[in-house]
């Protein structure tokens, strides 16, 4: 536009003089024509051309020429912009690839901050009036406008597309001020819930938090399958082989998936974002609202705590000092598992404290590396046998036997009273005088719920069980909810609880999410959970089971088909709980091969059933290397009938096929 008004001020004198020429030639020529007679001699008429003759040819000479003038002097105006402009723009580029290869740490304020963006990466080719996007190492989502960068890098160099003249500092991870949705914990049931807002709300904003640097991953793996791989970079690729020898990720989904939790507030399709490095320390209900470890708010219009549970340690542990806590891992996350793989590699003795699911498990797993690098691994517990607060005796015996043969040396009912470090070397001594020398200590002793928002939050914690009391449909106020470990819910069938498990921060965080969108659906669908001892001896277990409380248990012989291994060929599936349907089990039927009498106190035990009871009706069952049958077990809980004869219930889950 500015081209043109200049074009026209130099093209405006010469049309005006061109049309007071034109005016004054046809005056000329009218008063002229009113004074010739109309018969006028052929000798007197003029014999130039009509019109004013010679003014008229000079007119015509002189608006040529201007046309002529001012066209040249637009071609070489717009010609030499075009040059100016592309210098300007050579410039620019010039001094962002000189910036980007000797400053790459540092943002630096540009001389025309309108035309030149802040870049943290060279581009070869820039786009003119533009900041180029680096290229993204995963492939974006389809609801994100534009390529992220690594998760790794957000908070570390989020891309401007302008430098505020005066401003040298990197631009700052800007967090949503508002989350339709807020799940606090990054863990199994906060993905679980997510997943089922957006089923049943496709357009539903999802904002996980969590202090964890990874996005949501799930834990068995961790202490399972990831132990028994080949792959000597297995750390860093968290990928692993199940059973069935299929191949996976220990993350639910890929950083794909996400969108960035700037855009959250702009999706117009939603989406789950993840903030992840964040905790959340102070919660205002009232307010609804929650404060973050930076002082940053979020608010929110309905809220999810899953906030999981921070592992226990030994008090003579925490007390021994710095150097003894050093060599101690608490066993948990992503971290946990990458520093226990590479102590255990550089060790020559490693000594696991607990008898539980989780001891027994990592027991079993550096048990059999154990073999090939020499490990010495030791187990010690408080209880007779492995897993002794939930197996009834005889089969824990026989488990303890089975963790033996794994190459672990056991130290039963055993109390520890110290631990020093002497020597280079850690001594444990148990209170009934024996001595245990060893390198490294894994405390496997169990989880304390992550009760931390309570107070601020003013939510009751459960005295007995621990973690935050809800109702029945995991509610603890008008617009939060809690799943997973932190929750002591009101279970339906078998009165108030709380739950440990991958399967119960799946069922939870589903059931959480389904009443975050009005469902109003109480906690009913029994979650079920399972232990390997590596991939030929494993169970699966539902409802209350404790070593306390009377069992009758059912075995038969065990064929090639009743293992773990077997089971996950079958089902296709490492976490077995995900093939698991809640109307599988609704017309059991029974197997028509006779069953032997009940035996409780054999020397083998292949494969069975284990029934727990509570007032002569079953309210816990084991599956012991029996698999697929999850369902039977649970439809059995939930019709808590008294059986007469257990021995009759046994034959719903074919034990006794080949």
């Amino acid at each position: 536009m500015l081209k043109c008004r200049t074009v026209w001020k130099k093209l405006a004198p010469l049309a005006r003089s061109s049309s007071t020429v034109c005016r004054q030639n046809v005056r000329r020529a009218g008063l002229n024509n009113g004074r010739i007679p109309a018969c006028v001699p052929a000798a007197h008429m003029s014999t130039g051309p009509a019109g004013g003759g010679r003014e008229t040819q000079l007119y015509i000479l002189l608006v040529g020429a201007a046309c002529v003038g001012g066209g040249l002097y637009a071609y070489r105006t717009v010609t030499g912009d075009q040059k100016r402009y592309q210098q300007r723009i050579d410039e620019i580029a010039a001094r962002q690839n000189k910036r980007a290869a000797g400053e790459l740490a540092t943002l630096v304020q540009s001389e025309a901050p309108a035309v030149e963006a802040t870049e943290t990466e060279a581009v070869a080719e820039p786009a003119p009036e533009a900041a180029p996007s680096p290229e993204p190492e995963a492939a974006p989502s389809s609801e994100e406008p534009s390529p992220l960068a690594p998760d790794a890098e957000v908070a570390a160099s989020t891309e401007t597309t302008e430098t505020p003249p005066g401003d040298s500092s990197p631009a700052i991870l800007k967090v949503p001020s508002h989350a339709p949705y807020l799940l606090i914990g990054g863990g199994t049931a906060s993905f679980a819930a997510a997943r089922s807002i957006r089923a049943r709300d496709p357009g539903a904003k999802v904002l996980i938090v969590t202090d964890e640097p990874d996005p949501p991953y799930m834990r068995p793996p961790l202490s399972k399958e990831l132990w028994f791989s080949d792959d000597p970079s297995v750390t860093e690729t968290l990928r692993f082989k199940q059973w069935n020898g299929k191949e996976r990720s220990i993350y639910f989904q890929p950083p794909s998936f996400y969108i960035s939790a700037e855009e959250l507030d702009s999706a117009e399709n939603g989406g789950v974002a993840v903030l992840s490095g964040k905790k959340v320390v102070h919660m205002d209900v009232r307010g609804n609202k929650v404060k973050l470890d930076d002082d940053t708010e979020i608010s929110y219009d309905k809220c999810l705590i899953a906030t999981g549970g921070v592992p226990r340690n030994l008090q003579v542990i925490e007390r021994a000092g710095e150097e003894v806590m050093k060599r101690t891992t608490l066993f948990r996350k992503i971290e946990d598992f990458k520093s226990l793989d590479k102590v255990s590699r550089n060790i020559k003795s490693i000594t696991i404290v607990g008898g539980g699911f989780l001891g027994s498990e990592l027991a079993c797993a550096l048990g059999r590396r154990s073999t090939e690098s020499g490990l010495e691994v030791i187990q010690m517990f408080p209880e007779k046998g492995n897993m002794g607060k939930v197996l009834p005796e005889y089969l824990s015996n026989w488990t303890t036997e089975k963790v033996k043969r794994e190459g672990v040396k056991i130290i039963s009912e055993a109390l520890v009273k110290a631990v020093v470090c002497k020597d280079d070397k850690l001594e444990i001594q148990l209170k009934d005088g024996r001595l245990v020398k060893t390198d490294h200590i894994v405390a496997a002793v169990g989880l304390e719920p992550n009760v931390d928002l309570a107070k601020s939050a003013g939510l009751e914690v459960d005295s007995d069980f621990g973690g935050f009391r809800v109702n029945a449909e995991l509610q603890a106020r008008s617009n939060i909810w809690v799943a997973g470990d932190a929750a002591c819910f009101y279970d339906i069938r078998l009165g108030r609880r709380r739950v440990e498990h991958h399967d119960h921060a799946v069922v939870s965080g589903r059931l959480a999410g389904e009443n975050m969108t009005g469902a109003s659906k109480p906690y009913w669908h029994q979650s079920m959970f399972w232990s390997d001892l590596g991939p030929d001896v494993g169970y699966e277990a539902i409802g209350i089971v404790d070593s306390s409380l009377p069992t009758v248990g059912v075995f038969a012989k065990a064929t090639a088909k009743d293992t773990p291994k077997a089971a996950t060929e079958q089902s296709g599936t490492g976490i077995r709980s995900e093939s698991e349907t809640e109307d599988t089990a609704t017309s059991p039927v029974a197997s028509s091969s006779p069953a032997p009498a009940m035996v409780q106190h054999q020397d083998e035990y292949g494969k069975g059933v284990i029934f727990y009871l509570r007032d002569k009706v079953v309210v816990g069952i084991i599956l012991w290397n029996v698999f697929n049958r999850m369902p039977i077990a649970r439809k059995i809980i939930k019709d808590g009938e008294e059986h007469a004869d257990l021995n009759e219930v046994a034959k719903l889950f074919n034990i006794h096929d080949d």
